[in-house]
């Protein structure tokens, strides 16, 4: 009797969510190269208050993933709500094709204003028909008070995008001096140099900074007492750019914080451990504004998941990554992968090319990123434990398989344990049946992606 009640509460919970006479506001902050693992409500390091606020105020999703490790796909794919290589947009520095749509123009037609202030790194404009508060990278809040403010002497729901440019290198905001370099605990893919500890502590300083925006927003949203009218998000896009994060389809590269609060619709407090990546935000936001997703959508509303209606979401993840528009990339370097909870695969589709980015390039370089890896080569030249790190970054066998559950640094590949073919086999067949629907041919798409250059993207 007391289950059965339960249900039909949940129910209620549910149904109110998709049937409010008065339409709810969204506000989904981004942050730029955070690794979620760093965020003090994820287990992290960093100084973060106002996420760990956010935290107790609505729900932690520990399994949210993105469709790629770069900033202008990932951005791409939470916008339109489709995956990079479907829409055209999966290089870095990219755009989308013709016809394609985004939340701004599923949201209008509800009676929403979609705005954006901050970095936008999308293309063209016209598939993105936002209301842009500002021209620089970081957002203007300023620009977002008058934008609350005229919404709300409108009687206007809104959709904002309050998007920072922060913590990407070379990190020279917030106090460094809130950390120690001498204690900070470096993540085991990393060699132990001078050069590491000291961007850790600037990246952490500039995650605090990050911080601070998310406080701005939500200070913001209850100034004009709209905490109870307004589902708030809060996420880390793809890891740091520090070496086997950001431009790796390893998890520290995809997995990315997402905490989400509206009052009397999550639970405070709560935790879910559900699969979901970002192509789920415009079906939610979508069906929340009493609206019915397009069948073209890639992603699934999280409504029930708020509601705690259901624990399960989806059974796989996928991702890509395409080396053209990286700064000192090799030619067409293809990765794919397909995450279940416990299960990771990814298929390197040139294994014989040195992997290299940014990080990589040689010494003498204004990119902090690459002073770090430099500084582990020169260690390397006397350990061999260095000399392993910088090995695996740079090559990487045709197929990796990690069990998550007991390898979270996916460092031991059980691609080659007969006892994991099955399980192999499982993965890269639906991995292969990804790619098809989305009309992904590998290596053929990846000799393709110079076209899709943002240099090549048509008139705004």
């Amino acid at each position: 009797m007391r289950s059965a009640l339960a249900l039909f509460l949940v129910s209620q919970i549910f149904a109110g969510l998709v049937a409010s006479k008065n339409k709810p506001n969204f506000v989904f902050v981004l942050a730029d190269d955070l690794s979620h693992f760093d965020v003090g409500c994820y287990g992290g390091q960093a100084i973060t208050p106002r996420m760990d606020g956010l935290a107790k105020q609505g729900m932690r999703f520990t399994n949210c993933f993105q469709a790629a490790p770069t900033c202008s796909p990932t951005r791409h794919n939470l916008y339109t709500g489709q995956s990079p290589v479907k829409t055209g947009a999966y290089p870095n520095h990219t755009f989308v094709n013709p016809g394609t749509q985004s939340i701004a123009h599923y949201l209008k037609p509800l009676g929403y204003r979609v705005a954006l202030s901050g970095k936008t790194h999308i293309k063209p404009r016209s598939a993105f028909p936002f209301e842009y508060l500002n021209q620089g990278s970081n957002p203007d809040f300023e620009a977002i008070e008058t934008f609350i403010k005229s919404c709300q002497q409108e009687g206007t729901p809104f959709c904002l995008f309050v998007t920072s440019n922060e913590p990407h290198a070379p990190w020279d905001k917030g106090d460094p001096s809130q950390y120690s370099a001498s204690d900070i605990q470096l993540p085991y893919t990393f060699v132990d140099t001078p050069e590491t500890r000291d961007a850790m502590v600037r990246y952490f300083a500039e995650t605090t900074y990050f911080d601070g925006q998310v406080g701005q927003a939500l200070d913001l949203i209850s100034n004009y007492d709209l905490v109870d009218d307004t589902l708030f998000i809060a996420s880390t896009e793809q890891g740091s750019s520090l070496p086997f994060a950001k431009w790796t389809l390893y998890d520290a590269g995809l997995h990315t914080g997402f905490i989400a609060r509206w009052p009397g619709k999550i639970e405070p407090g709560s935790v879910c451990k559900a699969l979901i990546e970002y192509a789920d935000v415009v079906p939610t936001f979508i069906e929340a504004a009493g609206g019915v997703p397009a069948p073209v959508l890639d992603g699934k509303s999280l409504l029930p998941l708020f509601a705690r209606q259901t624990v399960a979401h989806k059974k796989y993840v996928f991702s890509e990554m395409t080396t053209r528009g990286i700064i000192n990339a090799p030619d067409h370097f293809g990765i794919r992968s397909i995450r279940s909870l416990k299960y990771k695969y990814i298929w390197n589709f040139t294994p014989e090319v040195k992997f290299e980015n940014v990080v990589t390039i040689p010494e003498d370089t204004k990119w902090g990123e690459a002073q770090v890896f430099n500084s582990w080569k020169r260690k390397a030249e006397y350990d061999p434990d260095a000399a392993e790190k910088v090995r695996r970054y740079h090559f990487r066998p045709e197929e990796e398989l990690y069990f998550i559950e007991e390898d979270y640094h996916e460092w031991n590949s059980l691609a080659s344990n007969p006892e994991y073919a099955d399980i192999k086999k499982r993965l890269r067949s639906e991995l292969l049946a990804w790619m098809e629907a989305n009309g992904d041919q590998g290596q053929q798409t990846e000799l393709e992606a110079d076209l899709r250059h943002s240099r090549n993207s048509p008139k705004q």
